[in-house]
């Protein structure tokens, strides 16, 4: 007949500790492999339940675009024989803001404190010409101005009539209340270089018809145009909008090689509503 035989602890109070401890171990990994996870994703869910409820009554929607498209030449000759000059087109845009849809009267939280456009980015149908957008002088809307490229447009905000009353628009301008469009220029410099006038004619179109007498392409020069609309409100809160733009210089009767092509467009539902970043 076998005797069981018990174990002695020498130290009882040395196990106990160490089973305390182990115990604790257990307990901290099974916290950061179960209940932070779950814990995390609740804070994700709620987190996400609370941006739809901040955006489920927009502050700032785009509320209209227009585009004026044409064309231009420019002389690089030195005698202005029209024997060297440079095509280009220009697309000239603006976009209304609507900041009276969820609040009918002016208070800080619809009324704006910074306005600046960033993340731009251009992709034509072909590699001809050298794109930029940058702003424009509202004034010169459908004339061709000459333009700089830039990554970032920041606008001078207007707080009230008295402050722009001399209608300076050289620099980015907007009111505070959302009163003018936002005004941008898109233009594709060198599309054909060393261009020259036909032997039988001494005349070149200064518009949108010198594409057509230089045999350029419409769809070659069409485009989409990106960019990003930041505002932030005069309660500190920032609103986006990703613009994205695709321009078809052609239609059914010939587009801009009629010499402009002009489209205006009223914009309504929830993918023209600024989000509100928390």
């Amino acid at each position: 007949m076998k005797i069981k035989k018990k174990i002695k602890v020498k130290n009882e109070r040395l196990l106990f500790a160490i089973l305390l401890i182990a115990l604790f171990i257990i307990f901290i990994l099974y916290y950061n492999f179960v209940f932070s996870e779950v814990f995390a994703r609740n804070a994700f869910a709620n987190q996400m339940i609370k941006i739809a409820d901040e955006n489920e009554n927009p502050i700032f929607s785009v509320q209209r675009i227009l585009l004026y498209s044409s064309a231009n030449a420019i002389d690089n000759s030195d005698d202005l024989s029209l024997k060297n000059m440079s095509i280009l087109q220009y697309t000239d845009i603006s976009i209304y803001i609507d900041n009276l849809g969820t609040i009918s009267d002016l208070t800080d939280e619809n009324t704006v404190r910074e306005l600046y456009i960033d993340n731009i980015n251009i992709k034509t149908n072909s590699d001809m010409g050298n794109q930029l957008l940058n702003y424009k002088n509202p004034l010169n809307f459908g004339k061709y101005e000459n333009l700089e490229t830039t990554d970032r447009i920041d606008f001078n905000i207007v707080n009230t009539n008295s402050e722009n009353e001399n209608h300076d628009y050289a620099t980015p301008t907007f009111y505070t209340d959302c009163s003018n469009p936002i005004s941008l220029g898109y233009i594709n410099k060198d599309i054909l270089t060393n261009y020259a006038a036909t032997q039988d004619s001494n005349t070149v179109s200064f518009n949108g018809k010198v594409l057509q007498e230089a045999n350029i392409n419409l769809d070659d020069i069409g485009y989409n145009l990106s960019f990003r609309i930041n505002i932030v409100n005069n309660l500190g809160q920032k609103f986006v909008y990703n613009m994205s733009l695709d321009v078809d210089l052609n239609d059914a009767n010939g587009g801009v090689y009629n010499g402009y092509i002009y489209k205006g467009k009223n914009t309504s539902g929830r993918e023209y509503q600024f989000f509100k970043e928390m």
